[in-house]
């Protein structure tokens, strides 16, 4: 039986911790009832999704009531440039945002601009940062809403959030941060860094796909998305998901103990891997290593065909900067705001890593790379 590659694609997903699955397990088979039931069944699953509440609201630095469990990034960020303009379209018709978003920011974005609202993508340099000078003056009287993303899913660049959210607070309009790429992997506060609404999934911090958190300062109205049984103080109805919401208030715990620990690992092997990386003639690492995560490593390397050496290497699982939707190869977009040409596109690779990895297996990787080069070369 083949064994199966090394996973080094952790920015896409993450496995779920075996601590995380044996919080979740009970709430299957034994600890079953409806939350919202008034008989022991529920009122036990009810303190467990509270206990999750507060396991979710200590690692982001909020008041537990603050958090509202969602099924991912995906829906909370809907959610709020949906519902944020329900409940606040007297307050403007301006939305700033960047081009490097994730692509449900983006595609929501131009939803929106059809129903009339002005959205101002604010350009990055080379190395993927917004310009602070750009983000103020992009700031006008009808500016309703800020979302700018913590840390890039494809390059791991770092915005400068706190910056952000204090020019926000100053002017008066909220902040609203994707979160889904820092939260696990870097100290994330909303109260210092003046964050009115944040978001991230599960899967993404070694909890299970299909759940996901809202943060919102208690002072920000929003208009629901679902209607119905009234759960999550009327903003989000529907039957609470128990055994998933039990595994992502596990994984925030494991994540505030383990947090400095995982950060000085990966760190270590980020930096290993870079340098081995360096030795490969021409590749380049995309972002300054001072504005990047450690766990994700962009890279481009000339005369590699990313789509071609990732469908057919069997020793590794990883990504490019390439997304493929029906059979269209189109060219990454947070690439091609930073500069980058779709030669250059088709040339990177994302590596994305968790304390796991081995140096061995970095050295093997290089060889790897080395070895679809040269067989490039020779053909």
């Amino acid at each position: 039986m083949n064994s199966l590659p090394k996973y080094i694609d952790t920015a896409a997903t993450t496995p779920v911790d075996k601590r995380v699955f044996d919080a979740m397990y009970p709430y299957f088979s034994e600890i079953f009832g409806n939350p919202s039931s008034n008989h022991d069944f529920g009122l036990k699953a009810k303190q467990s999704i509270e206990i999750a509440r507060k396991q979710v609201s200590e690692l982001i630095n909020c008041n537990k009531d603050e958090i509202i469990f969602t099924s991912g990034a995906t829906e909370s960020i809907n959610f709020v440039l949906k519902g944020y303009l329900e409940s606040n379209f007297e307050k403007g018709n301006h939305i700033i945002t960047v081009k490097t978003e994730h692509k449900v920011v983006l595609a929501t974005c131009e939803y929106l601009e059809t129903k009339g609202v002005e959205v101002t993508y604010l350009d990055v340099d080379n190395y993927g940062l917004i310009s602070i000078n750009d983000f103020k003056e992009a700031i006008r009287n009808d500016t309703f809403l800020i979302c700018i993303m913590y840390v890039n899913n494809e390059t791991g660049i770092i915005q400068p959030v706190k910056e952000i959210g204090s020019i926000a607070k100053a002017n008066n309009i909220p902040f609203f941060c994707d979160a889904t790429q820092a939260v696990g992997k870097i100290k994330v506060d909303v109260l210092e860094n003046n964050i009115d609404l944040l978001c991230f999934s599960g899967h993404k911090l070694n909890a299970p796909k299909g759940v996901g958190i809202l943060y919102k300062n208690k002072n920000i109205e929003l208009t629901p998305l679902f209607h119905g049984g009234g759960q999550e103080n009327g903003l989000r109805s529907g039957t609470y998901n128990t055994p998933l919401i039990v595994g992502i208030g596990k994984a925030c715990e494991i994540a505030i103990n383990e947090l400095e620990e995982n950060r000085d690992i990966i760190e270590n092997k980020s930096e290993f891997l870079v340098q081995e990386i360096k030795k490969i003639k021409g590749s380049i690492i995309i972002g300054n290593k001072k504005f990047r995560v450690p766990n994700i490593i962009d890279i481009m390397i000339p005369g590699l065909d990313s789509n071609i050496f990732i469908s057919k290497t069997k020793n590794f699982a990883l990504s490019n900067g390439s997304a493929c939707t029906s059979q269209i190869i189109e060219s990454s977009h947070v690439l091609k705001a930073m500069g980058f040409s779709d030669e250059e596109c088709n040339q990177s690779i994302r590596i994305s890593i968790d304390k796991e990895i081995t140096k061995s297996q970095i050295l093997e990787l290089i060889e790897t790379i080395k070895a679809e080069l040269k067989n490039t070369n020779n053909a």
